[in-house]
């Protein structure tokens, strides 16, 4: 078998994309080649987001997986990661009807996330009540991801590889960030949330999962960002959802998901999959 030794970046990010929306898995670069690791995987990221955009796909924000610590274990990570979202994987449930295809993604799971839209870049220097301020409006949404890799066994850097993981992003109604900040703070770190699939209640989660709260998550990623040579900061305009409130669990066609929120004014959202 061909090794990581035997593969650049551009093997990668080729390889990568051979199989997304193919419904194919490869073997893990990582069990390839152990010294694969999240430095070599980053330097993945910008050569996939070349490719798409040569095939005229278009950068709309960015994903951060696996902010929520309590599933490290399960996936076998021990930190964040993050990859790109584009025009082809993002939706308004609102646009579509609130139904959505799973047919080009492999292996799906669903995640109830909070999204950001920035208005203005932020700062690695920016405390949180100024991070506010970048943010234009936040939403309820799913991102639902997928995995190139078999029975989802990989290491963290083959996660970066595989486009975070990302597969699909449907963002419900968009909420404008105005009136007293102090209570978005508050409310941004201290929301319940449940997950419900065909009317029954499957799981529930806390904004403090991620980080201590979706506002932190974006604060620890402009912070990554800031120590990152290779990939570009956050710009005004781009939307960024900040990893999953509860367990990541499987989907399949035919299937209504709805999650409801206490203690932020978001609402309720809900999607059925086709």
């Amino acid at each position: 078998m061909t090794t990581t030794a035997a593969l650049d970046a551009t093997s990668i990010a080729t390889e990568a994309l051979s199989v997304l929306g193919q419904g194919r898995q490869i073997v893990p670069f990582s069990s390839r080649d152990p010294s694969f690791g999240l430095e070599e995987a980053y330097k993945v990221t910008p050569i996939v987001r070349q490719m798409r955009e040569a095939r005229g796909e278009r950068v709309l924000g960015r994903k951060i997986g696996f902010t929520n610590s309590t599933i490290w274990a399960q996936y076998n990570v021990d930190g964040p990661i993050w990859g790109y979202m584009y025009d082809r994987t993002v939706r308004n449930l609102a646009d579509i009807g609130g139904v959505a295809s799973l047919t080009k993604l492999t292996d799906p799971r669903i995640e109830p996330e909070i999204v950001f839209g920035l208005s203005a870049a932020p700062d690695a220097a920016m405390d949180e009540r100024e991070l506010l301020s970048c943010i234009d409006w936040l939403a309820l949404g799913y991102e639902v991801v997928q995995s190139i890799y078999p029975d989802w066994k990989f290491a963290a850097s083959d996660t970066v590889a595989a486009f975070g993981l990302h597969g699909a992003m449907l963002i419900g109604e968009r909420h404008r960030i105005s009136g007293d900040s102090a209570a978005w703070l508050d409310q941004l770190s201290n929301f319940d949330v449940e997950l419900g699939c065909n009317g029954e209640v499957v799981d529930r989660g806390h904004a403090r999962n991620v980080l201590g709260g979706p506002l932190s998550a974006l604060r620890h990623f402009v912070g990554v960002l800031a120590k990152d040579d290779l990939n570009p900061g956050l710009t005004a305009g781009e939307m960024v959802t900040t990893g999953t409130l509860t367990r990541a669990l499987p989907v399949k066609p035919g299937e209504t998901w709805t999650t409801t929120v206490s203690g932020i004014p978001l609402g309720s959202i809900s999607v059925r999959f086709s």
